[in-house]
């Protein structure tokens, strides 16, 4: 029974994460230049529990909020409009209230000229130096790699995927064609070409995860034949509606018009340097463990850390928490 308890401890870090999971995605504020003086303002802010998060944007002095539209909501977040009355070439812009929550705030400033300001805010940089000039997409890059580490079903998907398979060469035809699936469909689905509803979309990536542990607890010959065989097609198939789970964090907060390869781009790159840091972890974790269990005396608890740590053991985890995900996910459908 001891040796369930560090499965114990994972499983409630597992829900305390799921219960944050709708804060952490992010916020997205946009100010276009239509006039000298006078820029479109949209704000989308993502719900919890049905409520938008308390942030609110607070502009350099002087700036005059008019024509403000009724908000709207869009997936699962909160849209609202308004036009700006000032100048926006100096000043700062602070997200108030962010310091308070775990979320991010992308912010795009663009100018009539073509000028472009991107920053990514967080708790601990609530403000924006307008003074700074133009930048780079960069926070596009960064919001890939956090939706995929805050991701943890993504993030289960691919732990299932390295202890399934303990051919190295076999894992890196996996992975990538895990990567490159679920980039088509990114693609596809954020530039309009395929959409489906994220409601059954989320639902079904919750029973891929659910059907990766199942193969994991199974003696290897009751595995099915496709798992055994072709990993790899089993993981493209799936990485297609992960693909699609991916492209419901980008279709909230929205994407630039006028740079949508590049920060497509940026996006599905933070998710492989995601993808690819969990993948080092827990190899690294993996060898070293291997290393210590060679050395270690025999009166250490090994044996109880061994258990602990099997594929098996943590296969059931994963199920259970899949199986919770699924069926929360489709009661939200129905």
């Amino acid at each position: 029974m001891h040796a369930w308890r560090p499965f114990a401890a994972l499983l409630a870090l597992l829900a305390s994460m799921h219960a944050t999971a709708h804060e952490v995605r992010p916020a997205y504020l946009e100010l276009t230049q239509t006039g000298p003086q006078t820029f479109d303002a949209t704000f989308k802010l993502p719900l919890t529990g049905g409520r938008p998060l308390a942030i609110e944007p607070l502009l350099p002095d002087g700036c005059a909020r008019t024509n403000r539209a009724p908000p709207s909501t869009a997936g699962n977040a909160l849209v609202q409009r308004w036009r700006v009355d000032c100048d926006l070439q100096a000043g700062t812009i602070t997200m108030a209230g962010l310091e308070r929550t775990l979320t991010d705030v992308l912010v795009r400033l663009q100018y009539a000229d073509e000028r472009l300001i991107t920053a990514l805010l967080s708790p601990s940089r609530t403000t924006l130096d307008l003074g700074e000039g133009a930048q780079p997409l960069q926070g596009y890059l960064i919001l890939g790699v956090e939706h995929l580490l805050f991701g943890i079903d993504h993030i289960l998907f691919v732990v299932g995927l390295v202890l399934f398979i303990k051919n190295k060469w076999s894992l890196l035809k996996t992975v990538t064609a895990f990567t490159a699936a679920h980039s088509v469909t990114l693609a596809l689905s954020v530039m309009g070409v395929v959409a489906l509803p994220q409601g059954p979309v989320e639902a079904v990536i919750a029973l891929s995860i659910l059907f990766l542990a199942r193969e994991l607890v199974v003696p290897e010959a009751h595995r099915s034949a496709l798992t055994r065989t072709r990993p790899w097609l089993m993981a493209f198939a799936f990485g297609l509606l992960h693909g699609f789970g991916f492209a419901g964090a980008l279709t909230e907060i929205g994407l630039p018009s006028s740079n949508l390869a590049v920060a497509l781009l940026l996006f599905n790159l933070g998710i492989e340097l995601g993808q690819l840091a969990v993948i080092a972890i827990i190899l690294l974790g993996a060898g070293l463990f291997t290393r210590w269990s060679a050395v270690a005396p025999r009166h250490t608890s090994l044996p109880t850390l061994g258990a602990a740590m099997s594929a098996k053991g943590f296969a059931c985890l994963m199920g259970v928490a899949a199986a919770f995900w699924t069926i929360e996910r489709v009661a939200v459908v129905l």
